[in-house]
């Protein structure tokens, strides 16, 4: 067995110095048969230690749940970290950001009657204890002393830019002791006077989180960790993407640069992102600093290796700075990247979403629009339906609508009203009656700051020309399984005009071969909004307002013959025909 400790001057392995040189690569964002090779691309480039965040809403939706299956297996992950002969930091959180949905926190803990989340709050902590009693038979068998890949366990995630209850971050440690973790400590803050003074605690390691001026951000680490190594844990080397901006990038050499300054200077780092991914399904997160902005699908994070695990020019020039710090074997490369295969896909088959409702959820009735939350409902789609009788002309208005809704009467579109435009009212047609149905998205929860834990939906009442609505049904689409829409789609009929376009909201569906084995790239041009899954994974949203325009396909969701696609497309799409194409499109680059 080994030991790992922190020293006077240096991290400790067995006594002697040692450099911690990680990568961070999130289990959560790639599928679990490619992890093994993520994990090895990281040492063939230099790393000996990987990263992970834990996130805690991935692994308990509900409050009876908590899963560690498939994409969720942390121990299995850890496993092969140590197969590979490398060495693990954790960073359980309860926190994390990570542009993750709610910053890893899950949506029902803010129904459970806490008072307030990352401070010592007697509820929130009673469900941190749980939820580290649950993580304990995964992360306290796998410490380096106990034979296992852990080395550094962190405490919250850079809390200093939140708070100052150094109580809580007390109570944090004992929990993390309490079930059995005994390797050290860590904090990670900017380096800034405040955020370090703040995040953490005269026993905890402090480390810095930052991507340019390595020189001066140790300098200010320095005086507040004046004994033991210095570290950036998070060596920020990209940044990441939200929907109607450009392609985050940073060029190669400055990134190269600093990397080597901070070695150069005796540091050990963790290179944030090694390897991104993707926010699959609903998981993508949001910021909101006066402009909401939810975060797109890929997490490609600019990383050395890309979202299709592909070594980049980052890559090769990492590998270099790491080659004067460590010994590398110059035949022990990653394979050269592959294109992807090209095919066009008629996705023909299609049906209105309204013919599926029956199939996607149950209706609740109240008086007053509920929240999504309010009936148990964290992610994706809501439908609120209510009956209006307005004479002459009418003005629908929302007191706040989170994130993004389709209005529509008697299944005819009115408009739409986005969070991110500050949008809350609109024109009614003269005299209108009927069915009004409002189609709400949760386009992400805030991952960052004091807008954590909002809750989704329509927030407050509903009026026309000043009068409130009463007589609400809410139907929570539940789209985590998409098998009961593809059993509609089954039986809708197949047109044989590829080239018909599609009116929206609706789902359309195709099946495709392929005979070799590979990752593909979605091309979603010509489609305007929705989702997308492949033989019913949810690979995640699309939106024509960019910068992504693909998506990325992981081989190991695909099989030789009969791969199903289908697609929710909220408005429309200018013919029924997908196409896959030979390379990823993350859309324009400003620098």
């Amino acid at each position: 067995m080994s030991s790992f400790t922190i020293g006077e001057q240096d991290f400790l392995l067995d006594g002697r110095p040692y450099r911690i040189l990680a990568g961070a690569l999130h289990y959560f964002r790639v599928h679990p048969d490619q992890w093994a090779d993520r994990i090895r691309k990281a040492r063939q480039m230099g790393l000996n230690t990987i990263e992970t965040y834990v996130p805690w809403n991935a692994h308990a939706p509900s409050k009876e749940v908590f899963d560690t299956t498939g994409g969720l297996d942390l121990g299995r992950f850890l496993d092969l970290v140590a197969d590979e002969g490398m060495h693990a930091i954790v960073r359980p959180g309860p926190y994390i950001c990570a542009e993750w949905d709610n910053g890893g926190l899950p949506a029902w803990l803010f129904d459970s009657g806490a008072a307030a989340i990352r401070v010592d709050d007697p509820v929130y902590m009673a469900a941190i204890s749980r939820y580290m009693d649950q993580l304990a038979p995964i992360l306290v068998p796998r410490q380096i002393h106990l034979g296992g890949p852990i080395i550094l366990i962190q405490i919250e995630n850079e809390y200093g830019a939140y708070g100052a209850d150094q109580l809580y971050l007390e109570k944090l440690v004992k929990i993390n002791r309490g079930i059995g973790l005994d390797v050290p400590f860590t904090t990670v803050d900017q380096p800034q006077d405040d955020m370090l003074a703040n995040g953490s605690l005269p026993g905890l390691h402090k480390t810095g989180s930052f991507g340019s001026r390595s020189a001066e951000r140790l300098e200010t680490l320095r005086r507040h960790q004046p004994t033991g190594p210095l570290m950036c844990s998070e060596f920020w080397v990209g940044w990441f993407d939200h929907w109607g901006a450009h392609h985050h990038t940073t060029t190669v050499e400055q990134s190269a640069t600093d990397l080597d300054v901070l070695l150069e200077l005796g540091a050990s780092v963790n290179i944030y992102m090694f390897h991104g991914g993707t926010n699959f399904g609903f998981t993508n997160g949001a910021n909101d600093k006066g402009v909401y902005q939810p975060i797109v699908t890929s997490y490609d994070y600019d990383a050395p290796l890309d979202e299709a695990g592909n070594p980049t020019a980052k890559y090769w020039a990492f590998r270099d700075v790491l080659a004067k710090y460590t010994d590398l074997d110059d035949a022990d490369v990653p394979a050269a990247a592959t294109a992807g295969a090209e095919l066009a896909v008629s996705v023909a088959r299609t049906t209105p979403l309204w013919d599926c409702l029956d199939s996607l959820g149950r209706w609740t009735s109240s008086d007053v629009p509920p929240t999504a939350d309010d009936v148990g409902h964290y992610s994706g789609f809501s439908l609120y339906r209510t009956r209006i009788n307005v004479h002459g002309p009418g003005v629908l208005v929302f007191s706040e609508i989170r994130d993004r809704a389709q209005v529509f009467l008697n299944r005819g579109h009115l408009g739409t009203l986005s969070r991110d435009h500050h949008e809350a009212s609109l024109a009614l047609p003269a005299d209108a009656k009927g069915t009004l149905e409002i189609l709400v998205e949760d386009q992400g929860r805030v991952n960052y700051g004091p807008r954590l834990g909002e809750a989704k939906g329509l927030i407050g009442g509903v009026q026309i020309n000043g009068e409130p609505l009463l007589d609400w049904d809410l139907l929570a689409l539940k789209l985590t399984d998409i098998s009961p829409a593809a059993q509609v789609l089954a039986a809708a009929p197949s047109s044989s005009n590829d080239s018909a376009p599609l009116a929206g909201p609706a789902f359309a569906y195709g099946t495709f071969d392929l005979p070799e084995p590979g990752d593909l790239y979605l091309d979603t041009s010509g489609w305007t909004k929705g989702l997308v899954w492949i033989n019913g994974f949810c690979l995640g949203r699309y939106w024509s307002r960019g910068p992504q325009a693909t998506l990325y396909v992981p081989g190991p969701l695909l099989r030789a013959n009969g791969n199903e696609i289908t697609i929710l497309e909220l408005h429309s799409a200018a013919r029924s025909t997908v196409s896959f194409v030979a390379a990823h499109d993350l859309g324009h680059i400003e620098f």
